[in-house]
């Protein structure tokens, strides 16, 4: 058997399909069988042979090539997505919800809208769902999500000038915490270490075990230690070049490499 690769959005997650008799390629555009019906996809992984386990769920297959009425569909859709968004935003409006709509998701099939939001708290959007079931006539999803989600559906640019990880190649978000900016010396200023979505930057997690190893061997900051020059306390640390500033009893500062730090 083998398995092949496919997403269903640029930022998305990629999700493992039975390639079956098709012979495919990275950039080859798919209708696949999904639990929600008929999806159109992207081959981002080529075809690679897999033994499923026994206790494995059975992958879903590729149902075909797309065609130029796959394409003609997909533009159709985008066009009643962006129709239906306008639609909801004035619903909204005049219902007086508190929610921020960003995304609207139409299935392949047609048969169903998924709304993706955020909000503070929680949104009695029963009202919502009427109108929306009764002008557009399918199915109807409201999905409220968290605002890092929105930065990764809505996608953009980061301060380092280049696509935001979460839309271009993360799958899901790791835990970040204030204590990964400390340990890598970064300002603690909120606005500079702080994403789109205003939650502190992914990226912060991707050198964060690097500068753990890094700092093994370095005297805490605010220690007191020996140096040549006299005794003093450990002030910053640059653990890519291995070097450590000290304040000397004389009110200097000396920058000096880790290892030159005399043990007592």
């Amino acid at each position: 058997m083998k398995k092949v690769g496919i997403k269903f959005k640029a930022g998305g997650k990629v999700y493992d399909f039975d390639s079956g008799a098709f012979v495919l390629k990275v950039g080859d555009h798919v209708i696949v069988e999904t639990e929600q019906g008929l999806g159109f996809g992207s081959v981002v992984v080529a075809p690679q042979q897999w033994e499923p386990k026994t206790s494995a769920k059975p992958l879903k297959k590729v149902h075909r090539l797309a065609n130029e009425k796959d394409f003609a569909q997909r533009d159709k859709n985008l066009a009643d997505e962006k129709n239906a968004h306008e639609y909801c935003l004035k619903c909204i409006a005049d219902l007086g919800l508190k929610m921020n709509l960003f995304s609207v998701e139409k299935s392949f099939d047609g048969n169903k809208y998924t709304f993706f939001f955020t909000s503070d708290g929680r949104v009695d959007f029963r009202r919502l769902v009427k109108t929306l079931v009764k002008h557009l006539g399918v199915r109807i999803e409201m999905r409220q999500v968290g605002i890092r989600n929105q930065a990764k559906m809505c996608g953009g640019m980061g301060r380092c000038g280049r696509e935001l990880c979460c839309s271009s190649f993360l799958e899901k978000f790791e835990p970040v915490s204030i204590r990964m900016a400390k340990e890598q010396s970064l300002s603690l200023n909120p606005t500079k270490i702080s994403g789109q979505c205003g939650r502190l930057m992914c990226c912060l997690t991707f050198e964060y075990q690097t500068y753990q190893e890094l700092k093994k061997n370095m005297p805490k900051i605010g220690k007191r230690v020996n140096t040549v020059s006299g005794r003093g306390k450990v002030i910053r640390h640059n653990a890519i070049c291995n070097r450590v500033t000290v304040r000397l009893e004389t009110g200097m500062e000396i920058d000096t490499t880790a290892d030159q730090i005399i043990k007592e």
